[in-house]
């Protein structure tokens, strides 16, 4: 089952610094049938203009994955982490018992962003903060695991969630494969370009849950930046 979530489709608002869709229910946009799609509960494609941003705030028992597609978002929060994430790289906080940070786009230009939240395994912990670059050649025709929760996954982000956040890039043509295991819920957002999910289309910032395909079989329509979560 892909169930397609047209990008035009989403909920959202226009803040005028920010302007922000919401695939799932958020903040003032609220869809009784998007509430999330298994443990992913939040994915929230953001535009942040020049030299704005996210003043503190707190969070508490959510692994916060911030995905940068333009631009750069610095982050600074109350544990003393500090750092700057730039286009195609990916930062992870774990809020655990309770932090307090704030994003901003120090940029010239505009800053483009997925933020994803997936519900921890268990609340509480100690909250932590990190960032990684993962180069769009590495993962050129195949999926990249940038977070997770499993220990296998040795070169990713760690998250506190039984979830895989990965990337691929695919040139027009080329194909990728995803094996989603039994019971597990699959989120893919085409972040640039066009493709064919087991032969559904999708365009650029366009969603789609999957659920009960043992096979992800994607196929580029024009070269293509993919973010897929697998969570339970």
């Amino acid at each position: 089952m892909i169930e397609v979530r047209s990008f035009n489709g989403l909920g959202g608002a226009d803040h005028g610094w920010l302007k922000a869709k919401h695939h799932f229910s958020f903040a003032g946009y609220y869809d009784p049938e998007r509430m999330g799609w298994g443990a992913l509960r939040v994915w929230n494609d953001d535009e942040i203009a020049p030299h704005k941003g996210f003043p503190p705030h707190p969070h508490a028992n959510m692994e916060i994955i911030t995905y940068v597609r333009d631009g750069a978002i610095t982050h600074e929060d109350n544990l003393g982490n500090k750092g700057r994430t730039e286009a195609g790289d990916v930062q992870v906080m774990s809020a655990g018992s309770g932090i307090r940070h704030a994003e901003y786009n120090r940029e010239p230009e505009t800053t483009r962003i997925f933020q994803i939240w997936i519900e921890p395994d268990r609340e509480g912990g100690k909250p932590s903060w990190g960032a990684k670059p993962f180069p769009k050649g590495d993962r050129a025709g195949s999926f990249v695991v940038l977070a997770s929760g499993f220990g296998t996954d040795a070169d990713a982000l760690p998250i506190r969630a039984e979830a895989r956040v990965l990337g691929a890039t695919l040139k027009a043509g080329a194909t990728a494969e995803y094996t989603l295991g039994q019971g597990r819920h699959g989120y893919l957002v085409p972040a640039e370009g066009e493709v064919e999910v087991n032969g559904v289309s999708l365009k650029a910032r366009d969603g789609a849950a999957i659920e009960d395909e043992s096979v992800v079989k994607i196929t580029a329509l024009k070269d293509s930046e993919i973010i897929l979560v697998d969570a339970a």
